[in-house]
């Protein structure tokens, strides 16, 4: 199985505070990884660096067998095959539609391409026919679907999702449960956060477990 990324030796600090201390890390190509641990363990701060919005302190990173150089014109390329969804997702003023195509239009796909795509991304979720509705006036669980379906709408290599699964109706946590395992066999690499250790078993992925910043043992 191909190796995506692998950290060597990565430490994070803020200020005298060590908030992330990985002596080494694998994370293979078409996988779903659940990483776990309490409040304060380091989840959202590895997904900054997996999703390449924040260097480490130290260390090295390898994407597809090729080491990080975190300038910013190599940063940017990397960027674009990611995408990071956070627990509580910002939705822009306007229509659910543009919402999903901002980062199709960002990348220059075609209108025409872009609501096929739109409509495609809003039927996996769930919502068929909602890309009229204003974006600001949906529920919780129909943002957190509306934001789903604006990450996959990119067709992102590697998936990052923080806490996807937390504060949303029953309904809505199965929607995207079968959504996010689903992923791998279309080969997205899946690395989700979670404080609930039910999670891991539902998703039959592989675990990753923090605490105090360093990988433990599942």
């Amino acid at each position: 199985m191909k190796i995506l990324y692998r950290l060597k030796s990565i430490r994070k600090c803020y200020g005298s505070n060590i908030v992330l201390d990985i002596e080494a890390l694998t994370i293979c190509e078409g996988r779903l990884y659940t990483l776990i641990g309490a409040n304060g363990a380091g989840k959202s701060t590895l997904l900054n660096i997996l999703a390449f919005l924040s260097p480490p302190t130290a260390g090295e990173i390898f994407y597809a067998g090729k080491r990080v150089d975190w300038n910013h014109g190599s940063v940017e390329v990397h960027r674009r095959k990611v995408t990071l969804l956070h627990q509580s997702p910002y939705l822009f003023e306007g229509t659910v539609h543009s919402n999903v195509a901002f980062g199709l239009k960002a990348r220059g796909i075609p209108g025409e391409d872009r609501r096929a795509i739109v409509e495609k991304a809003l039927d996996i979720v769930g919502l068929r026919g909602f890309g009229g509705r204003r974006a600001r006036e949906l529920s919780g669980g129909e943002t957190q679907r509306v934001a789903m379906a604006r990450a996959l709408a990119l067709k992102p290599e590697v998936l990052l999702l923080d806490e996807p699964l937390a504060n949303i109706d029953r309904e809505t946590t199965g929607l995207l449960e079968g959504v996010i395992a689903s992923l791998p066999a279309q080969g997205t690499t899946v690395v989700m956060t979670t404080h609930n250790p039910e999670h891991p078993g539902r998703l039959n992925g592989d675990s990753i477990v923090l605490e105090g910043g360093r990988v433990v043992p599942a």
